[in-house]
């Protein structure tokens, strides 16, 4: 099988925490070419449980980032499963023992990707949503004279209490389910999935998409039921749990106020 993405290897990578993820990877994309001035550069980091085909939307000729202006670096977030990630990390550090990683950690593994692998020392952008956005602001944080442009969307330097508890909300359903066998599942917790699943249907689109009925009018679905199963139930069944839980715990100790 032939990848669309590649690999950076990062090596022993000591973690914000002190601890080390070993012969850590970062998978990445891009899409453009590189001038030769290395300045038309843009960082775009995926989001919570997506991988880089997720953020392609927003790629393409004529669109927001332009592969004909730009070159555009997608680089997938620790615990994504492609980056390094429970799933695919050898013992032992696999499933429940994978370090726990902030988004500081994937900030600075992006960067190394950047700055040793491109050699580029300047950025044009660095944009992303929602988890992504969470990277932007560490972005510009970390390394503040680095781009000449920060676009976050839809997400947050820090997270709030309130998203907090939703995000417990989704950890609890995952690891009620009985196969989940705390992190060490041998099939899939096939329960625990599709719960999690209804609980972010609640949080994923807004009161306006329910109470205008966009999952019919605009997506096609037959039913509230139908669109729950088929898009909610139907997104969540192929992820690994434990990189969801991964992210999870990313997202939740999100804070640019590293110090």
């Amino acid at each position: 099988m032939t990848l669309d993405y590649e690999i950076f290897e990062l090596g022993d990578f000591a973690l914000q925490n002190g601890a080390m993820l070993r012969d850590a990877k970062l998978a990445y994309k891009t899409f453009g070419t590189l001038n030769a001035a290395r300045d038309n550069a843009i960082v775009y980091p995926t989001w919570y449980s997506g991988q880089h085909y997720d953020n392609e939307w927003l790629v393409g000729q004529g669109m927001a980032l332009d592969p004909d202006k730009y070159f555009i670096i997608i680089p997938n977030m620790f615990g994504n499963g492609l980056s390094s990630s429970p799933s695919n990390t050898p013992e032992p550090y696999n499933a429940a023992r994978f370090p726990k990683v902030t988004a500081y950690d994937n900030v600075k593994a992006q960067h190394r990707l950047v700055t040793e692998h491109f050699g580029i020392s300047h950025l044009r952008m660095v944009t992303g949503w929602s988890m992504g956005a969470l990277q932007t602001f560490h972005w510009g944080a970390m390394y503040p004279d680095m781009m000449d442009l920060l676009a976050p969307f839809c997400g947050s330097a820090k997270c709030s209490r309130h998203n907090f508890v939703f995000l417990e909300g989704v950890k609890a359903a995952l690891t009620a389910d009985d196969a989940f066998r705390n992190g060490w599942y041998t099939e899939k917790p096939q329960k625990g999935l599709r719960a999690a699943a209804r609980v972010y249907a609640g949080w994923g689109f807004s009161q306006s998409f329910y109470r205008e009925e966009l999952d019919l009018k605009a997506m096609g679905y037959a039913s509230l039921e139908d669109f729950l199963v088929s898009f909610w139930e139907g997104f969540f069944l192929p992820k690994d749990p434990n990189n969801l839980l991964t992210m999870l715990w990313t997202w939740q100790n999100g804070d640019v106020d590293f110090r």
